[in-house]
């Protein structure tokens, strides 16, 4: 056996010993899924007693805001591991219009200076839209020159830019999405991965092996084609791509069980689902419980 045959069987032994056991990941919850009728420090605290282990905030304005989540967060023991900012849907950096760019850059600062306050360590942000307007190279130009110059200040405050992929027409293959990451040279741009977000155009489990280190956060979701009846002379079918609950959907996650033991992710997995109530959500909690032990 030579030194790549050995190389080869090693490492396919270990993955084969590494299956089945649990993810070294923190168990984290999306704001929106906590009820909005409660206080701060009350969804906090029922986050944590659903067995969630940190908390993922949207972008706060007002200091007011960012005091009482950071005030929450130490009360609970439940930190904020990242900002997901507000506005790269409405507000992109792809935008031709430069007064556009100037508020997605505005909301992105933002984020970085609410992560910085709370201790969290990412940004999530959505680089670029593509449509009949905007070209797949001036989405990817417009917001690489804009990224570059947020970079001063994520270094600075010591905040990562996690790049997301969405349903933007943009980014839409793992070798493309490395590509993009890899362009800015930087510890402080990186991969945030949306588990259930591509398996419209691909497969997770190849997306975590091709991405690697470049994943600095993952959110959890599942994704189903359901079909539905559309009333008519003749009735007709029509399939519509859907998020649906967790170990509902068409994601194998045994396979991207093994796909993130293979690459050693350590951090956050986010669930970032419907909101509901405590019982739903200890139920949400079991389920990620299940994927992240490869069942």
């Amino acid at each position: 056996m030579n030194r790549r045959e050995f190389v080869s069987t090693s490492a396919a032994s270990l993955a084969a010993a590494q299956t089945g056991s649990r993810l070294p990941m923190r168990k984290g919850i999306y704001w929106s899924m906590l009820p909005s009728k409660l206080t701060v420090e009350e969804r906090f605290a029922l986050a944590k007693e659903c067995g969630f282990q940190s908390v993922e905030c949207p972008t706060m304005d007002e200091k007011s805001q960012v005091e009482e989540v950071l005030a929450a967060s130490r009360k609970t023991g439940l930190p904020v591991h990242s900002v997901m900012n507000r506005d790269h849907w409405k507000f992109p950096l792809s935008s031709p219009d430069p007064s556009v760019v100037e508020k997605c850059v505005h909301g992105i600062e933002t984020s970085i200076r609410n992560a910085k306050a709370w201790g969290a360590e990412t940004v999530l942000l959505v680089p670029a839209v593509v449509n009949a307007e905007v070209g797949y190279k001036q989405a990817w130009d417009r917001s690489t020159a804009q990224i570059r110059k947020l970079l001063p200040l994520a270094r600075e405050n010591k905040v990562v830019i996690g790049v997301e992929e969405v349903w933007n027409k943009f980014l839409l293959s793992p070798l493309e999405f490395a590509q993009y990451v890899d362009q800015f040279e930087s510890p402080w741009v990186k991969a945030y991965f949306d588990v259930g977000n591509m398996v419209l155009f691909g497969f997770p489990q190849d997306w975590i092996r091709t991405l690697g280190k470049r994943i600095v956060k993952v959110h959890l979701k599942d994704f189903a084609w359901r079909t539905y009846t559309i009333p008519g002379d003749p009735p007709q079918k029509k399939r519509v791509p859907e998020f649906v609950d967790l170990r509902e959907g068409e994601i194998d996650w045994k396979a991207v069980h093994q796909a993130f033991l293979e690459i050693g992710y350590r951090g956050d997995a986010t669930v970032e689902l419907r909101g509901g109530d405590a019982e739903y959500l200890k139920e949400v909690n079991r389920r990620v419980d299940l994927i992240l032990e490869g069942a």
